[in-house]
């Protein structure tokens, strides 16, 4: 086994000289360096020593169809040789902008007619908070615009969509969350229910914590509440039964818009087009991003209903102008290569795949559901987690500065498959063209990795019993 060490090589250096990496310890990387990724072929990812990975995050959840698909070079390289870019600014457009708008509408839940390009998820969501102050704006009620968002909850790290994520870390030293931002119970049953509490029972009681937030808060100021489908960053928690009809009834009764990330569950991820169909959730408004163009290009999109649309329209007419935009916003090389991207996954039956590849991946997962390490394994389509343990039955988690997620993490890489720490678990996102032998390849890898880091922190134990 070649052991995964971090660059040494003049790409290693200059990056440690010059480049700030996202959600790392850039102290311990001036020491580490980075692993350095060169290319990509179908599912997997080859570093600068030609070690290859199965990339079983899909890179950030995001590369669907892996990462040699010839028909999306192809798009980009037609659109690049057409219209490198315009822009959508004072009544300008392009032809892939529109056909990506009108395809987009017509496979996205009910009543989601209007589409706000953006470049990134958490764009998106931060467009989001805006359109819901903009929208009670014109509807002349200024003091409802409280959003509530969820503890675990991802929405991405832009100021105001940061502010919506739930992640202690995602706040910390950044003066976030900004007012009128409200977080309210995560979802999951795993780590939150009391003792002998049925997933029925726990969701009653977090839709009561929720009808109790808004009552001390007051119905007149709640405008809103995001959630995820599936919480992805926060822990891939799914959730329990009964959970979502009993919110959306609490947010119809009083009015409050209902805003659904589908940045990591949208286009198949679930085993569905979206987690709304998964879940039976009708959004006011709906996120997108990441599978949107299979992360071959940056690009995201808010969707809304035409009453938002209309009420937006209504104080664009009263101030003169919609007064929000991206210079890059619906790039035509980037809405060229969603639209093929939208175009493949019907194609190629792409949610049929991925509930056949579900039902392999949850099969071999299960064979770790005895391992002495592992205290749940949960998740939906081509998305899980594996929660870690330092006492089976007791639920009890490593001491997060032990870092033993991020040991079995490193340690799956060694044996070269990618998968993701997240807090006290493990995540799993394989691209949603995996095959059998690949999912096979990625629970073996797991395995392995947790085999070893269990003997690791066992053999600690013992030394510190001694000691």
């Amino acid at each position: 086994m070649t052991t995964t060490t971090a660059s040494t090589t003049a790409f290693g250096q200059q990056d440690v000289r010059h480049v700030i990496h996202p959600y790392t310890n850039l102290a311990a990387h001036e020491r580490s360096g980075p692993t350095v990724i060169t290319r990509g072929e179908g599912c997997y990812v080859y570093d600068e020593h030609g070690k290859r990975y199965f990339e079983g995050m899909s890179g950030l959840w995001c590369a669907s169809l892996g990462f040699s698909e010839r028909r999306l070079i192809d798009a980009a390289m037609a659109q690049f040789e057409q219209l490198p870019y315009y822009h959508l600014f004072n009544h300008r457009s392009h032809p892939p902008g529109i056909a990506l708008a009108e395809a987009l509408t017509a496979m996205a839940p009910n009543g989601l007619s209007r589409v706000l390009f953006g470049n990134s998820g958490s764009e998106a969501n931060d467009a989001a908070v805006k359109l819901v102050w903009y929208y009670n704006n014109a509807r002349g009620r200024s003091q409802k615009k409280k959003i509530i968002s969820r503890i675990n909850g991802y929405h991405g790290v832009t100021v105001a969509s940061g502010s919506l994520t739930g992640l202690k870390h995602v706040h910390q030293d950044f003066d976030l969350p900004l007012p009128r931002i409200l977080h309210t119970d995560c979802p999951s049953h795993y780590h939150f229910a009391e003792p002998g509490e049925s997933e029925e029972a726990f969701a009653a009681r977090l839709a009561d914590n929720l009808e109790t937030l808004i009552q001390r808060e007051g119905p007149e100021t709640i405008a809103a509440f995001i959630a995820e489908p599936v919480n992805g960053s926060g822990g891939v928690i799914v959730p329990p039964k009964g959970y979502f009809e009993r919110i959306q009834a609490i947010l119809r009764k009083h009015d409050i818009l209902f805003i659904v990330d589908e940045v990591i569950c949208g286009f198949g991820r679930t085993g569905n087009m979206f987690g709304c169909d998964t879940y039976g959730l009708k959004p006011d408004m709906m996120t997108v991003a990441k599978g949107l163009s299979a992360a071959y290009q940056p690009i995201s999109a808010l969707l809304v209903s035409e009453d938002i649309y209309s009420a937006m329209t209504e104080e664009s007419r009263k101030l003169g102008a919609f007064a929000h935009g991206l210079t890059y916003a619906a790039h035509p090389v980037a809405a060229a290569v969603a639209l093929e991207t939208l175009k493949i996954y019907h194609e190629r039956a792409i949610v049929d795949h991925v509930r056949g590849m579900s039902t392999v991946m949850f099969d071999l997962l299960d064979g770790l559901r005895d391992h002495p390490m592992v205290g749940e394994v949960r998740g939906v389509g081509l998305v899980a987690a594996v929660e870690l343990t330092a006492e089976k039955g007791q639920k009890r988690a490593f001491d997060p500065q032990a870092g033993v997620a991020t040991q079995v993490q490193n340690r799956a890489m060694e044996h070269g498959v990618i998968v993701r720490a997240l807090g006290n678990c493990v995540a799993m996102c394989p691209p949603l063209i995996s095959e059998p032998q690949q999912l096979h390849e990625l629970v073996d890898g797991l395995r392995r990795a947790l085999d070893e880091t269990h003997a690791q922190v066992r053999g600690q134990t013992r030394s510190a019993a001694l000691a």
